[in-house]
């Protein structure tokens, strides 16, 4: 459903701001501290951020235990649990430790405002994959009702970026998945969006990522493909030609699936007793 509050209608003005979201956070300042069972707190899931670096998280857990948790997470109350506005990745680590409370900054922030945040964070973090950007771009885009020219104004990038970054999400799932993972650069999916068989893209993608091929060799790779396709083509079209010329009449190659047809096409019985001359050597009546 498209947003049609005073969210969409300010919105340029808002994600330009890169202090938005401490200032939206200051705005309704009516908060408490507390502890607050682990249990009772959702990720938010218009996060930006779908993947986090493991190690990165495994560390912060470490500290967690030695340290505790210095800076608490910051929710809001959504029906008899809370969501998370900011501190995904200390949350993460928290539990990944087996904590049973976590200290949280519970905000009565309003859903327009929480709303606004997570736009915010979709568009201007800096350490999103290039997946997780074509995903918050397109929220954007299809929530708001933008185009892709008013959001490029809006965040200082190209519409020729934004739009191949959202291209992106044309790729089969399982190469999005190796790009989710760092298998797979952006300039490696790129490549395979010219590979329009999702099945042949996944092939492709596979390989690349089994042999560590940079995107300069991929590209190599690619080029040489077309080449031998595109020469193979020249010769086919020489064939069909000379043949055609030889006879007399229109030759087409079928070349689609495991069998391979050569259709030689004639109008009535002296066109046909023409080709056969020309093929065989001898009038027809002959054998007749």
């Amino acid at each position: 459903m498209k947003k049609t509050t005073g969210l969409g209608r300010g919105i340029n003005n808002f994600i330009k701001d890169s202090s938005a979201v401490e200032k939206l956070l200051k705005q309704e300042d009516n908060s408490n501290l507390e502890d607050l069972n682990i249990e009772d707190i959702n990720p938010n899931e218009e996060q930006a951020r779908k993947h986090f670096d493991e190690q990165a998280i495994k560390e912060l857990a470490e500290s967690i235990k030695e340290h505790g948790l210095i800076q608490p997470i910051i929710v809001r109350k959504d029906g008899d649990k809370y969501t998370i506005i900011a501190g995904e990745r200390r949350y993460r680590a928290a539990k990944s430790i087996n904590l049973k409370t976590i200290p949280a900054i519970i905000k009565d922030i309003s859903e327009e405002n929480a709303d606004k945040i997570s736009l915010i964070e979709n568009i201007q973090r800096q350490d999103l994959n290039s997946i997780e950007e074509a995903q918050g771009y397109k929220r954007v885009l299809d929530l708001y009702d933008m185009t892709q020219e008013e959001l490029s104004k809006t965040i200082g990038k190209s519409r020729q970026y934004i739009g191949n970054t959202i291209r992106l999400l044309k790729l089969d799932e399982r190469v999005i998945e190796y790009m989710e993972k760092g298998l797979l650069t952006t300039s490696h999916g790129k490549l395979l969006l010219s590979i329009k068989n999702k099945d042949e893209q996944y092939k492709q993608a596979k390989k690349i990522v089994e042999s560590g091929k940079t995107v300069k060799q991929t590209r190599a790779s690619f080029d040489n493909k077309k080449k031998d396709k595109k020469e193979g083509n020249i010769f086919m079209d020489r064939a069909m030609r000379d043949l055609s010329d030889a006879l007399g009449t229109k030759v087409v190659f079928n070349d689609r699936g495991k069998k391979k047809n050569i259709v030689i096409e004639y109008y009535n019985d002296d066109d046909l007793q023409r080709i056969y001359e020309k093929i065989i050597g001898s009038d027809i009546d002959e054998i007749l």
